[in-house]
C-alpha cells in the first residue's frame, strides 16, 4: 500500500519538513555523482557501521567516540537508491507537516533528529556484529509516524493499492498501526533468519523502523504534541465567549418581541388617557 496524501490540512508553512526533504534530495544527488568506489567509501565513513560503533564504545564514551557517534545523525541523510529516498520523502511529506505544526519548528527538528538517533541505536543493538552500513531517514520518519498515530488516529489516509490500482481512505490508526506491526514482525524474524531478512543481507533495517516508531510515540507527547490542541480549544472557547459578549451588548441574542395577534391594532406611541 502506498500513501498518497492525508486529509489533514495545516495552517503553517512547514519549513523544517521542506528543508529536511531538500537536504535529503541534495545529499542523494551528490551520491549519484560519485563513482561506486567513492560511494562505498562515503557510506563507510558517514553511515552507521555497527561493528565500528561497537568498537568505538568499548572503552566507554570519550572524545574518540565522537566521529562514530556523529554517524547516527549523518546517516539520516544518506540513501541507498532512488526508491529508498523517494519512499522516505513521500512519508515525510505526508506526515511531517502536521507534527511540525503541533510541536513547533525548533522542537520538531529536535524531535526528528532524536528519533533518528534512537532508531539507529536500536538497529545497532540488535546487529552488534554487522559490518554493513546502516543508513536512511526511515528511523526518524518512523518517529514522526509514531507521533502522528497518537495525535491524529482518525485522520483518513488516501492509499493506493497497487494490485488493481485501487484507492482507499484508511484511518491513520489502521494504516500506521499495520505498518508498525509489520516492521516489528520482520524485525523479530531477522533475529532468527538473518540471511533472509534484516540488515545482514544489506536489506531493510526493520528494528530502526520499529524503534523509531516507539520512541516517536513516547517523545511526541513529552515535547508538547497535544499542547497545541489544548491551546486551540482554549482560543476557540475564548473567541466564542467574546462573540457571545458582543452579541449580548448589541441585544442580538435577546428573545424576539412577540408578534401582535392578527387584526390587533398597534401603535408606536403610548395610549392616551381618556
Amino acid at each position: 500500500m502506498v500513501p498518497i496524501r492525508d486529509e489533514n490540512p495545516v495552517r503553517i508553512t512547514p519549513y523544517v519538513t521542506y528543508g529536511l526533504i531538500a537536504l535529503n534530495a541534495l545529499a542523494f544527488l551528490y551520491e549519484m555523482s560519485l563513482a561506486p568506489p567513492a560511494l562505498t567509501a562515503l557510506f563507510q565513513q558517514w553511515a552507521v557501521v555497527p561493528t565500528e560503533l561497537s568498537r568505538s564504545l568499548q572503552g566507554g564514551l570519550s572524545y574518540a567516540s565522537v566521529p562514530e557517534l556523529s554517524t547516527l545523525i549523518t546517516s539520516q541523510f544518506l540513501h541507498a537508491g532512488f526508491f529508498h529516498v523517494g519512499g522516505n520523502m513521500l512519508y515525510l511529506w505526508i506526515f511531517g507537516n502536521n507534527v511540525e505544526e503541533q510541536l513547533g519548528r525548533v522542537k520538531f527538528l529536535l524531535f526528528y533528529l532524536t528519533c533518528g538517533v534512537l532508531a539507529g541505536l536500536t538497529q545497532w543493538y540488535f546487529n552488534l556484529g554487522s559490518s554493513i552500513p546502516s543508513l536512511g531517514a526511515s528511523g526518524a520518519i518512523a518517529g514522526v509516524m509514531g507521533a502522528y498515530i497518537f495525535r491524529f488516529p482518525q485522520v483518513r489516509i488516501l492509499t493506493l493499492v497497487p494490485f488493481g490500482f485501487l484507492l482507499f481512505r484508511i484511518p491513520a490508526i489502521l494504516y500506521l498501526g499495520f505498518w508498525f506491526v509489520q516492521q516489528a514482525i520482520y524485525g523479530v524474524a531477522s533475529l532468527e533468519v538473518p540471511a533472509t531478512v534484516g540488515m545482514e543481507n544489506g536489506g531493510v533495517a526493520y528494528w530502526a523502523h520499529a524503534g523509531g516508531f516507539v520512541f516517536g510515540a513516547v517523545l511526541g507527547p513529552l515535547l508538547g504534541l497535544f499542547d497545541k490542541a489544548d491551546k486551540d480549544w482554549d482560543a476557540a472557547v475564548s473567541k466564542n465567549l467574546d462573540s457571545l459578549g458582543a452579541d449580548l451588548a448589541d441585544g442580538e441574542i435577546l428573545p424576539p418581541k412577540p408578534e401582535p395577534a392578527p387584526g390587533a391594532e398597534t401603535t408606536s406611541e403610548p395610549p392616551e388617557n381618556s
